[in-house]
């Protein structure tokens, strides 16, 4: 028994920081987990820039709204969800992916959940468990599944080394370089072909 597990920003929505960095006209925002591996300190970090400039969850999901899924993703998602069960596991945060997950046809999604103030800020976060795409990949395989992963990110890379098969998807040239024993695809048809071929 097979099941994909998917990461979502990078490979089926843009990234919702690097949106949001645009839109605010914050640079420094544009950093990401494929810049910073440590997740926590990232958005520790993060949330320090939106407190200095008095922005909130508001903002984000103002930007949010106006985000696609990538040319191609949601065709890619039908076709794959089609042959096999899909998760995505993300470490984007429920406040943030509902309008995502509508565009993309409701997957299944398992990702985590902001600490929010009355007035709107964005105060904490709470991860849903430690590590939680190879966490989440692990308990999978401990109740018979095969995993198959894809990801773009060095967070995604637990998940990706501990499956049956794993890719990286849209990745930067750095992780590449840095894992060359993983395939790498660019393009959606790609990377449905090699998740098929495992399958």
């Amino acid at each position: 028994m097979n099941i994909v597990c998917l990461d979502m920003e990078g490979v089926l929505v843009p990234e919702i920081w690097i949106a949001f960095a645009q839109a605010s006209g914050i640079p420094e925002l544009s950093r990401t987990t494929r810049d910073e591996p440590d997740y926590g300190k990232l958005m520790r970090w993060r949330l320090g820039i939106l407190k200095e400039h008095g922005l909130g969850l508001k903002e984000i999901q103002e930007t949010i709204a106006r985000i696609d899924p990538l040319p191609g993703a949601k065709a890619f998602l039908d076709a794959l969800r089609a042959r096999t069960q899909v998760i995505i596991l993300s470490d984007t945060f429920e406040q943030f992916a509902r309008p995502l997950m509508e565009k993309l046809g409701w997957p299944t999604l398992f990702c985590n959940t902001l600490e929010v103030a009355e007035s709107g800020e964005i105060t904490g976060f709470r991860m849903r468990c430690e590590q939680s795409k190879l966490t989440t990949v692990k308990a999978l395989q401990s109740i018979g599944y095969d995993t198959i992963a894809a990801g773009d990110s060095y967070n995604d890379l637990g998940m990706i080394q501990a499956g049956k098969a794993g890719f990286l998807f849209k990745s930067t040239e750095q992780i590449k370089a840095d894992h060359p024993e993983l395939p790498a695809y660019e393009e959606f048809d790609e990377l449905l072909r090699a998740i098929e071929g495992v399958l």
